[in-house]
């Protein structure tokens, strides 16, 4: 077979990667193949193709499209140059059996859940805020005992937040739809109940947001983009309806950057709250600036390659994105199916783990979802956890810290031989079979970058997407070979690396270089863990967070009542 060094191609392998290209016709499709048998796609070769077809482009959009496209070429002769053993199988899902239309999540028990008892902390009535503002960045276990103590009523905690979003919200531009009716509506369910003395859990009457992927019917999901803007979905998403069973009220559709990429959407850029002449990163923008400036307690999020954990860093809050297959999707808009995840920003490690308890396990409706358990706290010593860190990171200070904590610490190396970057046109690939009519119709108005990632994906022919999953297999394969070392690790550039093999990841605010002034945009640290082992991931996570205390820093502008 002769090697694959050059970008001249057949005319037939050209056809096969022309076939499904957005803004081509047949023709134009016939004549651009005609023209790689000659020389590489560039600028001149799409132009010349389009006088033969009788369509016309515009010179940015020939000069985008061949960029593109060359790099997509980078891609796939990086993942045909893996070898690759017979027996290694493509990383796709697959369910015989699919949940019927209307079935209720609520059809899977607590126990068909995998659910174990989780408690939080205990507060002491001293500990308790009395300023708005202090309680507005109260963690999720004082509000919730601050509710059961009778010193405060979720109708109360709902409007001081109402109050700060339409304050704050605005500054920030963090707010698509205020769920106000239906806000008030929970609220005083949930006081009723516990003056009934009927209590759903550590949310019961606590307000959160939503970001605006999450379908909520009655009200607009508007994927942050334009041609959504007006959408409004039939079925409310399992997570939306598993924390309104814990009792907890939602206060607002929280914005994210158009069709979930970076922190620009219809209404504008989303500004992060330490500083307002930046960006809060995307695609969970909204959901990462509202928890940061305490205008929700907690909010959810979405990650396919960032969107928790990037606009988490950026902000400077608390942010857990769970095992691929812990949570359910289903009533959120798909961006990449082997890829996407939910899990909450919070004020804290702990109030992550009490949101992920109440959303967690298979609900018939998604079926990559498997039951597996997840208990809170930790009930053994967290001194028998073995934590990996980076051969080239041993004096990094926040070792310092686990040492002093007393964890196992041991160094390891992360898979890095495998072509990763060039994997992630998997997502490029889905993503574009997820809105197929959107790029076919030319729709690029709104979309920023998407059109051209979705015409560039049609130009990725079948067998470089199951060659591309089966490398990603032999990725998955040779983490887990790494993570039989530990139960967990810190630090290290793995975003790409673990949203390919779904392990998950909190990362928290972290100031080791500014112990003094206590102020300034901060810095974040992450933590990885094994797959379907949160518990350990968070113990950990939480017991390096009360050690620094560096999720108490609030951001100046917000620290203020309205």
């Amino acid at each position: 077979m002769p090697k694959i060094d050059s970008w001249r191609l057949s005319r037939r392998q050209t056809l096969g990667w022309l076939a499904g290209l957005g803004i081509a016709s047949t023709p134009l499709a016939r004549a651009l193949a005609v023209e790689a048998e000659r020389a590489p796609i560039d600028a001149e070769a799409i132009a010349r193709a389009e006088w033969i077809s009788g369509i016309t482009l515009e010179p940015p959009q020939r000069e985008r499209l061949s960029r593109s496209i060359e790099r997509m070429q980078q891609s796939l002769l990086q993942i045909r140059a893996v070898k690759i053993d017979a027996d290694v199988p493509p990383a796709l899902g697959f369910a015989t059996h699919q949940a019927a239309p209307g079935d209720s999540p609520e059809g899977a028990d607590a126990n068909a859940r995998g659910k174990s008892v989780v408690q939080p902390r205990r507060v002491k009535s001293e500990d308790y805020p009395a300023e708005p503002v202090d309680i507005a960045f109260a963690p999720i276990s004082v509000l919730g005992a601050m509710l059961r103590a009778g010193k405060i009523t979720s109708i109360e905690l709902t409007e001081l937040f109402l109050e700060r979003l339409k304050a704050h919200g605005p500054t920030l531009n963090c707010v698509v739809t205020l769920t106000e009716a239906l806000a008030m509506r929970q609220a005083r369910q949930a006081d009723r109940e516990l003056a009934d003395g009927r209590d759903r859990g550590p949310l019961h009457g606590i307000p959160w947001g939503a970001k605006d992927l999450i379908a909520v019917a009655g009200y607009k999901t508007t994927w942050g983009a334009q041609a959504y803007q007006d959408q409004v979905r039939e079925q409310t998403a399992t997570v939306a309806e598993r924390l309104a069973a814990a009792g907890a009220v939602l206060v607002a559709k929280l914005s994210l950057g158009a069709i979930a990429m970076g922190d620009e959407w219809f209404g504008g850029k989303t500004w992060n709250p330490w500083d307002l002449d930046e960006g809060s990163s995307g695609s969970s923008a909204g959901s990462a600036a509202a928890t940061t400036a305490g205008l929700v307690p907690f909010a959810l999020g979405s990650e396919t390659l960032g969107s928790i954990v990037s606009p988490a860093r950026r902000c400077g809050t608390t942010g857990l994105r769970p095992t691929f297959g812990r949570v359910s999707r289903a009533g959120c808009m798909p961006l990449a199916w082997s890829f996407d995840k939910l899990g909450p920003l919070c004020r804290s490690v702990e109030d992550c783990a009490l949101v992920l308890a109440a959303i967690d396990g298979p609900d018939g409706r998604d079926p990559t979802v498997l039951a597996r358990p997840f208990s809170w706290p930790l009930t053994s010593d967290i001194r028998a956890l073995k934590v990996g860190y980076q051969e080239d990171a041993a004096e990094r200070p926040e070792l310092r810290v686990l040492r002093s904590l007393g964890v196992q610490l041991v160094p390891i190396r992360l898979p890095n031989e495998l072509p990763m970057n060039a994997l992630t046109m998997m997502l490029d690939v889905e993503s574009a079979s997820m809105f197929y009519e959107q790029w076919r119709d030319g729709t690029e108005e709104g979309l920023f970058r998407w059109p051209r990632i979705w015409q560039t994906a049609a130009f990725v022919p079948a067998i470089d997407y199951v060659r591309a999953a089966r490398v990603r297999t032999m990725l998955m394969q040779a983490m887990e070979r790494v993570m039989q070392q530990v139960d967990l690790y810190v630090g290290g550039d793995d975003l790409v690396l673990t949203n390919l093999t779904g392990h998950p990841t909190v990362v928290l605010p972290y100031r080791p270089e500014a112990k003094d002034s206590r102020s300034g945009q901060p810095q974040s640290l992450t933590f990885t863990g094994c797959l379907y082992e949160e518990t350990k991931l968070l113990a950990v996570a939480e017991a390096f967070q009360t050690a620094t205390g560096d999720h108490l820093v609030r951001p100046p502008l917000f620290a203020a009542a309205p």
